[in-house]
């Protein structure tokens, strides 16, 4: 009699590991997670907060993460190994437009500091031992081209009249507070959590400072591309739903609310809001309408186009950051990849869509 050998039972993959920071541009990866729309698209995701921008080009660069929420700017940075080991990475999804801010301590305040010419004259006053210091996320971000524009735009030299310093955006608060630092550019909602405190006060935000500038990424390996083809194109599809879903105006008080708890921002709901309700207070009793302060899906704004890819290479070699030697015209195209962006829009059926209700009680978004 011959032996009965049971059926082979296929291995259980383990989770995506997908990293972000705590910030109000995470929200597409946690709105996806929290309405189950991963689930909706057969996927099993485990979703870790890292500390920095450092951690997560790391992980991503020796697999301890699949995908990362990731500043555009990174992507330059990780495929050529400025900083780091040369990783081969792209995106297929964009996570958001806009959504930094310039804050300033209130020390610059009460030194008489108003606007770029007072700030001038306050930075080029302290240029010996004691200049003013600067903070940004990452070396390689929108927070830092940014920052460096508002200076040039002042008349001030970023390399030499300031100090320019990297600071982790949650940590950046606490450096303005204790004088470490005297501003900040920084993603929300870490403008307004020093606004609200009292310490700080913001004279623009980035939209006003670049209009339609890619900020977030869904950044990846492109041996997870290859490996793991169609979790990567179901994951572009569930996070592009779930970007969708919080641009919806109706739905930013509840997404305030879902980003502050303790796992995620851990702040609380009303220093979120400001920014995704589009009335963003930038302290000294001047609020702004600024609809467009968070774009998360509103105007093709997921959509990696090679276009998008060739003005951040620009801006980076324009800005020192990226040697011109280095900024290979094939570049845009490689790490931006619309035609997967498209194939996962495609593969998407409308009907089901149409009919699929989240657990909010709110339709799937199309």
């Amino acid at each position: 009699m011959s032996e009965i050998i049971p059926p082979a039972i296929p291995p259980v993959r383990r989770p995506l590991r997908l990293g972000f920071l705590a910030l109000t541009d995470a929200a597409p990866l946690i709105a996806a997670h929290e309405l189950g729309i991963f689930a909706h698209h057969g996927l099993r995701v485990q979703l870790n907060r890292e500390v920095g921008w450092a951690t997560i080009r790391d992980k991503i660069i020796f697999g301890e993460l699949d995908a990362v929420q990731a500043p555009a700017p990174m992507l330059w940075a990780v495929q050529l190994g400025l900083g780091c080991a040369p990783t081969d990475v792209s995106t297929s999804l964009i996570l958001n437009l806009h959504g930094n801010a310039i804050t300033l301590s209130e020390r610059l305040w009460v030194a008489g500091v108003r606007d770029t010419a007072t700030l001038k004259t306050e930075a080029l006053r302290r240029r010996g031992e004691n200049k003013l210091t600067f903070g940004v996320v990452f070396p390689f971000s929108m927070h830092h081209l940014q920052l460096r524009h508002w200076l040039q735009n002042a008349g001030l030299n970023p390399d030499r009249d300031v100090r320019i310093a990297v600071v982790p955006p949650a940590q950046m608060a606490r450096n303005l507070a204790a004088g470490t630092l005297d501003g900040y550019c920084a993603g929300e909602p870490w403008n307004t959590y020093s606004v609200q405190r009292g310490e700080g006060w913001c004279p623009t935000w980035s939209a006003a400072l670049s209009p339609g500038h890619v900020e977030k990424v869904l950044m990846v390996r492109n041996d997870f591309v290859r490996n793991r083809s169609s979790e990567h194109v179901a994951l572009v599809a569930a996070v592009a739903q779930a970007a969708a879903w919080c641009d919806e105006p109706r739905h930013r008080n509840q997404l305030a609310e879902m980003l502050s708890a303790a796992m995620y921002l851990n702040v609380s709901a009303k220093v979120i809001a400001p920014a995704l309700t589009g009335r963003f207070d930038c302290g000294h009793d001047r609020v702004e309408s600024v609809p467009d302060f968070q774009v998360f899906s509103a105007g093709q704004a997921n959509v990696p186009t090679i276009n998008r890819a060739a003005n951040v290479q620009a801006e980076l070699v324009a800005a020192g950051l990226v040697p011109r030697q280095m900024a290979d015209a094939t570049l845009p195209s490689r790490l931006f990849r619309e035609d997967i962006f498209r194939q996962a829009i495609i593969n998407l059926d409308p009907n089901a869509q149409k009919h699929t209700k989240l657990p909010d009680g709110s339709l799937l978004p199309a």
